[in-house]
């Protein structure tokens, strides 16, 4: 019997990866977190699986019925949203398994930035622009951040911000932000991104605000802010492909890489 964290992917049935798809096909208990993961994605589920939505659950709740399965030697699916090693609340829940000798195995999953990338056409690291993304939340109701993490100590890096479960904080974000990238900075705020209702909203540190309260949006966004989010033209080409830099797998004529190394 073993316990599967599967990542679901950010809300599209189609960004489920493989493995994921196989083993929820498999295991005749599934476990899904329904307020961010569609039925859709656990729809295949066996006929005769145990199917709950652990929105309403408690942590105890979801490990009675595991320890159960685990009496019954019953493999159990535990789906995640996205990415399971990013705000997927898992470390509690094996710290418990491990307490229980309960065996436990993590599928990683899409997460939400790269499917937002992927809707936005457009990649996050640009040569000289920004080459670091920083994935980070806020304190709100949910758990405390630490004190050196803080929006304000990000925004002196210039990198690419990757904000979750903040969009009712926007105000706060502007605060904190405007004095390092500056008011036109551009903003992207991904609402469900992957779901059939999904939105991308485009603005700056100065506007967004008044856009994302205009769609009403209170929840389930991602929030990304940086320079590198403008960046379509106006940037050098990276060394990947460059000619006159060689590599190993492209030498350039008359240089010889590993006898440079070696000297």
């Amino acid at each position: 019997m073993t316990v599967y964290f599967i990542g679901a992917g950010p809300g599209d049935p189609d960004l489920i990866t493989l493995k994921a798809k196989a083993l929820i096909e498999k295991c005749p208990v599934c476990l899904f977190a329904g307020s961010l993961v569609p039925e859709a994605v656990v729809a295949c589920a066996p006929v005769d699986a145990i199917v709950k939505d652990t929105a309403v659950m408690t942590l105890d709740d979801t490990h009675a019925d595991i320890k159960k399965a685990h009496l019954l030697g019953q493999d159990v699916a535990r789906v995640h949203s996205g990415d399971p090693s990013l705000y997927g609340a898992i470390a509690e829940q094996i710290r418990r398994l491990k307490a229980d000798n309960i065996p436990y195995k993590i599928i990683p999953g899409v997460p939400a930035y790269a499917a937002m990338a992927a809707e936005m056409g457009q990649e996050l690291t640009i040569p000289e622009i920004a080459q670091s993304i920083v994935l980070t939340r806020m304190s709100m109701q949910s758990t405390s951040m630490p004190e050196n993490e803080t929006l304000n100590n990000f925004g002196k890096t210039g990198a690419t911000l990757a904000i979750h479960l903040a969009v009712r904080n926007m105000r706060e974000i502007e605060r904190q932000l405007i004095p390092h990238y500056g008011e036109d900075c551009p903003v992207v705020v991904g609402y469900r991104v992957g779901w059939p209702d999904q939105l991308i909203i485009r603005g700056t540190l100065s506007d967004i605000r008044k856009k994302i309260r205009k769609e009403k949006i209170t929840r389930t966004a991602l929030i990304m802010v940086g320079p590198a989010l403008a960046a379509s033209h106006d940037f050098v080409d990276s060394a990947l492909y460059d000619p006159n830099i060689p590599h190993v797998l492209r030498p350039v004529v008359g240089v010889n890489l590993i006898e440079d190394h070696n000297t």
